[in-house]
């Protein structure tokens, strides 16, 4: 749908114009669409730990925007023996989905000459923590499920909604992290 695109700035927060660029960028140069995203993360105390993210590479070069880096906290809730010094790891996991096809969802209807007046989602992920805690090796210790629910507000035909978001869950890359299996390569330091 990003490519069937109407041109004009600032529809949803997004300005259109530079969108269709770059989309017409990496159309022009496909290794424009290589990008490595980067985090660091070291342990505070107990559960809790911190998250830097500044640099990554993308659109052919090393990124310079960003002045200061991202800190994001994470740590558990006291029932899980931690201070709530920030969301734990797997409620952050619902953050990224709901961000990632957030944006998803509001650059393809900006693209689309969709004006979006509200956009909500509500997850819930459920998670047994047999396998967290080494009780059993027959439960996984991630999600067993996500159920995820969206609300929109838009003079746009349901249809079209309904069209719009299928379209943004065929593209979201969180969403294919979730779904899909990633090969994930681990390895200690000296």
């Amino acid at each position: 749908m990003a490519t069937q695109t109407m041109t004009m700035t600032g529809l949803n927060g997004v300005n259109v114009d530079q969108l269709v660029g770059t989309i017409n960028a990496i159309k022009a140069n496909p290794d424009l669409a290589r990008f490595q995203f980067r985090a660091e993360n070291e342990w505070v105390d107990g559960g809790h730990s911190r998250t830097t993210i500044k640099s990554f590479y993308g659109a052919g070069t090393e990124d310079a925007s960003r002045m200061r880096p991202f800190v994001l906290e994470g740590d558990e809730p006291p029932v899980l023996l931690g201070n709530n010094a920030g969301p734990n790891a797997v409620e952050a996991v619902l953050h990224a989905l709901a961000s990632c096809l957030a944006v998803g969802f509001i650059y393809n209807a900006a693209a689309q000459g969709i004006k979006i007046d509200s956009l909500k989602f509500r997850l819930e992920g459920d998670l047994d923590l047999h396998a967290f805690l080494g009780l059993s090796d027959k439960t996984r210790p991630g999600y067993e499920n996500i159920r995820l629910t969206y609300r929109v507000k838009s003079d746009a035909p349901r249809e079209k909604i309904v069209e719009l978001c299928n379209y943004v869950q065929r593209t979201s890359p969180v969403l294919d992290i979730v779904r899909n299996p990633v090969p994930v390569s681990i390895a200690i330091e000296d």
